[in-house]
């Protein structure tokens, strides 16, 4: 039993141990705030639901470990102890009983030897009379003290022989006792405790068995939890919601007739966009299919890991900095469909918030009603103050929400439909269908001249340093046992390099080898009063 209980007891060892790397494992590729945008794949689902489901699996393997731990472990352990008191009890009564038979034999064997002992002093003394009496010399008083003496002799072995005879009778009666009634009802005792025994460690056994048997389907349909991966949101997320330019018209040179150009004519749309290049500046023109571009493109989204920030560096390439706030509020820097769907869901947002403020106003309402009618239980007036606060922010959310509401007329009224003819492109798209950029929106880069001819295979490289944005202080003491994470001591200062995303974790640095990531609430954080405007990489 004893044995038995130590082997489960480490076979749930393992088990905990097993679902706390899985769940380790999970929380480490776990999506963080900053990348919403992309969980929306099927993909990113597909490998968000893994992590997820991979959480539940290491669930039930707790589970097991839990299951173990009440049903086998605890109940074998109490039921160990009871077993080794019953059987010292059964052992107890076997050496009772023992000793009880081996004392009866003891007094049987001494009375066997003073019976034997009487009987030779009987004899002696009966010799010692006939001899005397057969003397003409010994006084008659002598014999007759001879005689007295020989019948007190005869008397006492008389007496011992009756003591043995009943100590015999008493051993034996207590002997047969002893093997034919103590003892066997004491190993019927122990034999009935072995087949309990045996009977328990095979329920035990049928336990250990119907724990993992009752997990594997739930175990089954976690693995069963990943979704299928389809290319539809992918479309349905990158269409720009551009027109494509209208085909090209044949222009007579033998007619002496002025020229007539298609306003959807790619040329016509080269000339306009010119226009527009020179109006607009230094803006750049995001064509996706040319290689200066491409690198531009590489600039803006590449430089999101550390990873493609050593890849830049070995292609003399700057990271980009962006200033906070850069991108317009009305997401003019995108094409009309994601613009679109941006400002619709600005505008979803803002009408929850709305319905949120109108939902505390009827609360507060009631409230005050039931003060008017109730004046021992508050006062009405001192709602005032968050009944009107609450109607500034409606009005100042209703405002924002038009202001939203606008724009998204303004580019559903722009977005092409398939049965109007094709309008020229506006100012911001390019003749191929992109998109320029806005000078709010402009990125600031500096890409130097070989960065075109440098090719698209980057080489590893050192990370750029980020910056400080403020410093910290520890709370409490963290040993960063994890990948990517650093240990500090309660009351040590470290200089804070990026902020807590949502998920968490603050990235700290503490000299130019060593940085990490820390727990949030281990940490007191305190920003720089010009962090927020400073400069930073992407």
């Amino acid at each position: 039993v004893e044995k038995y209980t130590k082997f489960v007891k480490e076979r749930s060892e393992i088990e905990l141990n097993y679902a706390r790397q899985i769940r380790n494992l999970s929380k480490k590729y776990q999506p963080k705030k900053k990348e919403e945008d992309d969980n929306k794949y099927t993909w990113c689902r597909a490998f968000h639901s893994t992590l997820n489901e991979l959480n539940d699996y290491a669930g039930q393997h707790e589970l097991i470990a839990e299951n173990m731990t009440s049903q086998i472990i605890a109940e074998l352990t109490r039921y160990a102890q009871d077993i080794k008191t019953e059987r010292k009890a059964h052992f107890h009564d076997g050496r009772k009983a023992q000793q009880q038979v081996e004392a009866s034999w003891k007094q049987l064997e001494s009375c066997k030897r003073k019976f034997e002992r009487d009987c030779k002093e009987a004899d002696r003394a009966q010799q010692y009379f006939e001899k005397l009496d057969a003397d003409i010399n010994v006084t008659k008083a002598d014999v007759e003290k001879a005689r007295q003496q020989a019948q007190m002799r005869h008397q006492m072995a008389s007496d011992s022989k009756n003591e043995y005879s009943s100590c015999l009778q008493k051993f034996n009666q207590e002997q047969n006792e002893h093997y034919y009634t103590i003892i066997p009802n004491i190993f019927q005792k122990i034999q009935a405790m072995e087949e309990k025994r045996i009977e328990r460690m095979g329920g035990s056994l049928k336990t250990f068995a119907e724990v993992d048997r009752q997990i594997l389907p739930i175990i089954g349909k976690c693995l069963d939890g990943i979704t299928q991966v389809d290319s539809s949101q992918v479309i349905e997320s990158y269409k720009s919601g551009f027109e494509p330019p209208g085909d090209v018209e044949f222009e007579d040179y033998g007619q002496a007739m002025k020229r007539t150009v298609s306003e959807t004519s790619l040329t016509n749309s080269r000339s306009d966009n010119k226009a527009d290049r020179s109006s607009k500046g230094k803006s750049k023109t995001l064509w996706p299919f040319i290689k200066k571009n491409k690198d531009l493109i590489y600039s803006q989204t590449a430089c999101n890991t550390p990873k493609r920030k050593e890849n830049l560096k070995s292609h003399h390439m700057t990271p980009l900095r962006l200033v906070y706030g850069s991108n317009p509020e009305d997401f003019s820097h995108l094409p009309p469909e994601q613009r679109r769907k941006k400002l619709q869901a600005k505008i979803d947002d803002i009408n929850k918030d709305v319905q949120k403020e109108m939902d505390q106003r009827d609360a507060l309402t009631k409230m005050k009603e039931v003060y008017v009618k109730n004046p021992q239980m508050g006062d009405p007036n001192s709602v005032d103050p968050r009944l009107a606060e609450i109607a500034h922010n409606i009005e100042k959310l209703q405002a924002e929400a038009q202001k939203f509401e606008g724009w998204l007329a303004e580019v559903e009224g722009r977005m092409p439909v398939k049965s109007d003819p094709p309008k020229r492109t506006s100012d911001r798209e390019s003749p191929d269908g992109s998109y320029t950029e806005e000078p709010s929106s402009e990125v600031q880069s500096k890409v130097q001249p070989e960065t075109a001819e440098s090719g698209d295979e980057f080489d590893d490289a050192d990370e750029e340093m980020l910056p400080t944005i403020g410093t910290c202080k520890a709370l409490y003491p963290f040993e960063g046992a994890n990948e990517g994470t650093i240990s500090v001591v309660e009351g040590e200062l470290l200089y804070v390099i990026e902020e807590d995303k949502g998920d968490g974790w603050t990235r700290v640095r503490r000299n130019e080898e060593e940085e990490g990531y820390v727990p949030t609430s281990y940490v007191e954080v305190f920003l720089d009063s010009n962090a927020k405007g400073a400069i930073t990489y992407i």
